[in-house]
């Protein structure tokens, strides 16, 4: 079942729980997110961000397309962190139903006047879009965005960006990165920033960088009103592991399923998991 982004959440918001976003950067990783959801009966956003894109090719998106719509689960194909009009483009084109314009570094007019002019071509077309404000930290290994140094996102500014653009959902900068934190650095999010937000803005809140961050925060965010979890590198980080050890103990296997079956089993145990924190087991069936 394919959906847009707006018509997903909505039901989120309402019944209180968060979807996923995976970051589906190949075919297996697709399988893992997708399968995992199914298994549990859980609604599911499938991201790609446009460096994965390119990799994937626009041909790629047919087979997420036909695989989405026929699931037995709520799906959504969404552009993260599209950082140009023409990779907003490019993804409408190729059927996303959803797209984000990250025009967080970006000056605040500046970043409203983007944002509002992709809601002038996506709304028509019944994708939806999702903005940033703030800046989320980028830990040096992720080509999904993000800045050196984290700025908080304005609770007040975040009011005003929704009401003068009309996006859908906006992503909220409350102490996250993307990547993996090293072993020294305690993420901790900024849970009190987020319920002013959230009395300020009735749009659906996300919240990117969301692997490695402790459990109880993300399970308490997700009851304080976000509704969207970009979650990546904790599942390629299980993932790409195992198939480095299974390549080890076999440095002859050429085959696909020699080299993955085992990577795709420990990956979906992530997903799993982040269901259970997201409060979305079997929340499929509200749609």
């Amino acid at each position: 079942m394919l959906l847009n982004m707006k018509e997903l959440l909505k039901v989120a918001q309402k019944e209180k729980f968060a979807v996923g976003a995976y970051n589906i950067g190949s075919a297996e990783l697709l399988k893992v997110a997708l399968e995992e959801c199914e298994v549990n009966n859980a609604p599911i956003i499938l991201a790609i961000h446009p460096t994965e894109l390119e990799y994937l090719t626009d041909e790629f998106i047919e087979y997420v397309k036909e695989r989405a719509m026929k699931s037995s689960v709520p799906a959504v194909i969404h552009l993260d962190h599209g950082g140009t009009k023409e990779q907003i483009l490019r993804a409408i084109r190729c059927g996303f139903t959803s797209v984000m314009i990250d025009a967080s570094h970006c000056s605040f007019e500046e970043n409203i006047k983007i944002t509002k002019e992709i809601v002038e071509i996506a709304k028509p077309l019944n994708v939806s879009v999702e903005a940033e404000l703030g800046t989320i930290g980028n830990l040096g290994e992720s080509h999904e965005g993000g800045a050196a140094e984290i700025i908080y996102t304005d609770p007040q500014k975040a009011k005003e960006l929704v009401e003068r653009t009309g996006i859908d959902t906006l992503a909220v900068a409350i102490g996250t990165s993307h990547g993996l934190y090293p072993k020294w650095m305690t993420p901790k999010l900024n849970l009190e920033l987020l319920k002013e937000i959230k009395s300020l803005v009735d749009i659906p809140l996300v919240l990117h960088g969301g692997s490695a961050n402790p459990d109880v925060e993300i399970s308490e965010s997700v009851k304080l009103g976000i509704c969207k979890v970009n979650i990546s590198s904790d599942i390629k980080s299980v993932f790409f592991k195992q198939v480095r050890e299974t390549l080890k103990e076999n440095e002859k296997a050429m085959e696909p399923h020699e080299i993955f079956s085992k990577a795709i089993i420990e990956a979906k145990k992530i997903v799993k998991h982040k269901l259970e924190l997201f409060n979305c087991i079997d929340k499929a069936k509200l749609y």
